[in-house]
């Protein structure tokens, strides 16, 4: 079997619910997977599964923050079961490498077969919550729309992960993550390194996606659970990144309506247009991040950066793009290892802009074993931390399909049985929620 290559069987590991993945450092402080016991139980015991042990959520296969949400879910001990398609993703991605579906099992449904949307619907039944992420309408033409499940089930919490929601002017049209924050109004705040002339910074997908969609869509969720457990009554939760990203804003839009924000990027406390809250260059074209915002955290942070008793005042807004210049040149004379080793144990609120693979074994990082190993393949762990019952790595990224009959017994849905081949689904990005 060897999906986890540190230990010796996965299906020895998965059948034994006295056991999890969690993470350790091995001899080099790299963040590594290994069979370690945890607390006795079973599943939905304390202790065994995480908190949301028992939690059965139907994901609709999708892609981008539906896929995250989903995970986040599995992460924290639900048991999420994926419904592919028997075709392949149009992405191209290789399974094995896709994270969001780690913490899930999948089972192959043809949603476009006769026999497809009852499928769903059997599972449905068995649920407490459903991801799709289709377009407006999408869901309801095949069969597996929000009324058609309720009416299955009517304590089912149906989540709907899109970038413009189910109403509005722009409901039924294509995006993606980059114009769904610019449309929010979130991605003019982003400064470029060129300054508040430059077009704005582009903050891969995390802004939209997964800070504006993912975690919008599981905080929804799982308030939409509390109040179907409390009442029997479900309901629909429409998750939109355009909401969501809006939302993330919330303080800035008190500091706009005060007067204490203007509106264009480049010139505020927290978008780059303080010398002390910005990125700089070393001499070895390294960065370090800046965040001296307390006055007794900028004292300390000019101090150990030698900026000398004639440099501007902090808040001397007049000299601010001298006191840059001065900064800048600073940190200019030496490497981005040097000034680490300066500003080290501090309340400077200096840090070194890390790579990827570089903050993967990022001491602070390491020690708390915020990125895990598994598979050969380094990934994040599962995120928040709970005292009594943890999140684990329990399974790798589910193969398609792979599940079906596991899940058929476990769930007690027989009719699950072998998928068709033929018509796949919804599977282009034009039918998907973004």
């Amino acid at each position: 079997m060897g999906r986890f290559s540190i230990i010796p069987s996965v299906t020895a590991l998965l059948s034994n619910p006295e056991r999890v993945l969690r993470p350790v450092r091995d001899a080099t402080g790299v963040p590594d997977v290994r069979d370690v016991p945890d607390v006795p139980g079973g599943p939905g015991l304390p202790g065994a599964g995480g908190p949301l042990a028992g939690v059965r959520v139907v994901e609709l296969a999708g892609i981008g923050p539906g896929p995250f949400a989903a995970m986040l879910l599995g992460d924290l001990g639900a048991d999420v079961v994926r419904v592919d398609r028997p075709e392949p993703s149009p992405l191209g991605t290789d399974p094995a490498h896709d994270l969001t579906n780690r913490n899930k099992r999948s089972v192959l449904i043809d949603l476009k077969s006769p026999e497809g949307p009852g499928r769903v619907l059997d599972l449905v039944e068995r649920a407490d919550l459903l991801i799709e992420g289709y377009r407006p309408g999408v869901a309801e033409r095949l069969g597996v729309g929000p009324q058609a499940c309720l009416a299955r089930n009517p304590a089912l919490v149906y989540g709907r992960m899109t970038g413009w929601g189910q109403q509005g002017p722009r409901a039924t049209t294509a995006g993606h993550d980059l114009g769904y924050a610019a449309v929010a109004g979130v991605l003019g705040m982003v400064a470029a390194s060129g300054g508040a002339d430059e077009p704005p910074g582009i903050p891969a997908n995390l802004l939209g996606d997964y800070a504006g969609g993912s975690l919008y869509l599981v905080v929804g969720l799982l308030a939409g659970l509390h109040h179907a457990r409390a009442t029997g009554a479900g309901q629909v939760v429409d998750a939109a990144i355009v909401d969501g990203a809006a939302h993330l804003g919330s303080m800035l839009w008190g500091l706009l309506a005060a007067g204490h924000w203007q509106d264009h990027r480049g010139v505020n406390l927290l978008d780059g247009g303080a010398p002390f809250y910005a990125v700089y260059r070393a001499a070895d074209g390294g960065h370090l991040a800046v965040g001296a915002l307390e006055p007794r955290f900028y004292a300390e942070f000019a101090r150990l950066l030698e900026l000398g008793p004639d440099a501007p005042g902090q808040y001397d807004l007049a000299r601010w793009p001298e006191l840059r210049t001065l900064i800048a040149a600073r940190f200019a004379t030496r490497t981005r290892a040097e000034w680490e080793a300066v500003f080290a144990g501090s309340d400077a609120c200096v840090e070194p802009v890390l790579t990827m693979r570089q903050a993967a074994v990022d001491g602070h990082l390491s020690a708390r074993g915020t990125y895990v190993e598994a598979d050969g393949v380094t990934q994040p762990a599962p995120a928040p931390r709970f005292s009594a019952t943890p999140g684990a790595l329990r399974r790798p990224p589910a193969q398609p399909g792979a599940d079906t009959a596991e899940v058929a017994r476990d769930w007690g849905v027989p009719s699950l049985g072998p998928s068709a081949p033929g018509s796949a689904g919804p599977d282009s990005p034009a039918e998907q929620g973004e």
